[in-house]
């Protein structure tokens, strides 16, 4: 990873539940077009089903440029940009990344809505955790690449998981926080550098 090189192409995965309209996605995608209009900003509605997802992402980002892309996951979108930088063999920003979420997902199979927009609603089937595994990176090989930002305060994955399973990664862990990185606010220069868009 050469921080030196702007990236020119960036993908943003949403966490389980969520989807773009989320504020870390949304502030993001205003810190990088108020630095670079040109930068190429995707961050789909992700299907349920983590092989359609998987495949989604794949397909999309199937011509992008490996030195001048990047994927920012959140929570379940860490899993899946962990699984597409190992592939890509590109820059990759985790915000608290699911590591097992097979087994952290298992109590949530049926029907969901998401968080913003609760009138929308989606089944979460038993059969997707075996997709999930299937997705799996036992021991990342990117982590040159990688920055994970992880919070001892995340009330919903354990902070010594992620940071174990990462540990070959840029690591940037807080003493407090939450799980939706509520500061993500001061954690943004760190992230616009790591993608060569500002100094930190």
């Amino acid at each position: 990873m050469n921080p030196e090189v702007p990236i020119t192409h960036l993908l943003y995965l949403h966490g389980f539940r969520s989807s773009p309209l989320s504020s870390k996605a949304r502030k993001l995608c205003r810190a990088i077009h108020a630095l670079r209009r040109n930068v190429l900003w995707w961050s789909p509605q992700l299907p349920a089903s983590p092989a359609e997802a998987s495949q989604c992402i794949a397909a999309g980002t199937k011509d992008w440029p490996a030195e001048r892309m990047a994927v920012v996951g959140s929570s379940l979108g860490g899993y899946y940009a962990n699984w597409l930088a190992e592939r890509k063999r590109c820059r990759a920003v985790l915000l608290n990344p699911a590591v097992q979420p097979a087994r952290s997902l298992a109590s949530s199979v049926g029907r969901q809505s998401r968080w913003h927009a609760p009138e929308q609603h989606f089944d979460f089937h038993a059969a997707y955790l075996d997709e999930l595994r299937a997705l799996a990176v036992p021991q990342p090989a990117n982590g040159g690449q990688t920055l994970a930002i992880i919070a001892k305060g995340d009330e919903v994955l354990d902070w010594r998981e992620m940071a174990q399973h990462h540990a070959g990664a840029h690591m940037h862990i807080l003493d407090g926080s939450d799980h939706s990185l509520s500061d993500f606010d001061a954690h943004m220069a760190r992230i616009l550098a790591f993608l060569g868009l500002r100094a930190a």
